[in-house]
C-alpha cells in the first residue's frame, strides 16, 4: 500500500527524511514555547510527498494532513534545496560513460535498442 500511495518503497522513503532531517533542521521535531511537541520530520516529509506525488496543492494536502498551509509550502521549498545538495552528486548529474552503456542495454533487453531513455517506456516489461 505505501508504494502504490508515495511511488516508492519504504525504505528509500526512510532514508531519503533521514538524509532532508540531518541536511536541514527546520525538519527536525521541536518542543514549542509551552512545551508541545512540534510536527516530525515525517509529518512535514509525508505532506510534501502526497504534494509531488499527487500534484496537489498545499491546500488540500493541508485537509488531509492536517498541517499548516503556509508550513507545508515552507517544508517543500526546504526539502527541494535539502534534495538538491544532498542527491545532486549521483542523481542529478549527467550521465557518464557506464551510465550510458548501462540504459542502452536496458532498453535493448526491453525491446528498444539504440534508445537512451524515455518517462514512457522505461517502465516496459
Amino acid at each position: 500500500m505505501f508504494r502504490r500511495r508515495f511511488r516508492m518503497g519504504r525504505s528509500l522513503f526512510l532514508r531519503i527524511v533521514e538524509k532532508v532531517e540531518a541536511r536541514d533542521n527546520y525538519f527536525m521535531q521541536r518542543r514549542d514555547s509551552v512545551g508541545r511537541l512540534g510536527l516530525s520530520a515525517l509529518q512535514k516529509i509525508t505532506a510534501v510527498f502526497r504534494m509531488l506525488a499527487y500534484d496537489c496543492s498545499a491546500n488540500a494536502t493541508d485537509e488531509y494532513i492536517k498541517i499548516g498551509e503556509s508550513t507545508i509550502i515552507e517544508s517543500l521549498k526546504r526539502f527541494c534545496l535539502a534534495v538538491v545538495e544532498e542527491f545532486a552528486g549521483e542523481y542529478l548529474r549527467s550521465p557518464n560513460a557506464t551510465d550510458v552503456a548501462r540504459l542502452l542495454r536496458i532498453g535493448k533487453d526491453r525491446g528498444f535498442p539504440g534508445m537512451l531513455g524515455s518517462l514512457d517506456c522505461m517502465h516496459w516489461k
